[in-house]
């Protein structure tokens, strides 16, 4: 069963850090581009950040430049979110998503290139 699972969310008071992982089952990451998804209650789903399969190239949207940092081990069949410096308007369920290089590629951040989803974990910014 080909699967995604996501962990490492939880509360964290502001200005703190959390590294969330997207783990892969039944089915290797090495040729997928990854993405790293939120949504927050009441909001649209958000794109946040994107690698590509090698890893070389990465991109971020401008709220959470500097702050966050994606990266993926291949050998551990897992891409990672480093995200520092937290702030309340963070809060929201992550979810990571894997899709062809073609999903980084596309230069956006549309759900329909991604094939296969997390869960999602739930991080929650909060003094």
């Amino acid at each position: 069963q080909l699967q995604l699972v996501e962990s490492g969310g939880g509360l964290v008071q502001p200005g703190g850090s959390l590294r969330l992982s997207c783990a892969a089952s039944g089915f290797t990451l090495d040729y997928y581009a990854i993405g790293w998804f939120r949504q927050a209650p009441g909001k649209e789903r958000e794109g946040v950040s994107r690698i590509n399969s090698s890893g070389r190239n990465t991109n971020y949207v401008d709220s959470v430049k500097g702050r966050f940092t994606i990266s993926r081990d291949n050998a551990k069949n897992t891409v990672y979110l480093q995200m520092r410096s937290l702030k309340p308007e963070d809060t929201a369920v992550y979810y990571c998503a894997a899709g062809g290089d073609r999903a980084y590629y596309s230069g956006s951040y549309d759900p329909g290139q991604f094939d296969y989803w997390g869960q999602g974990t739930q991080v929650t910014v909060s003094s």
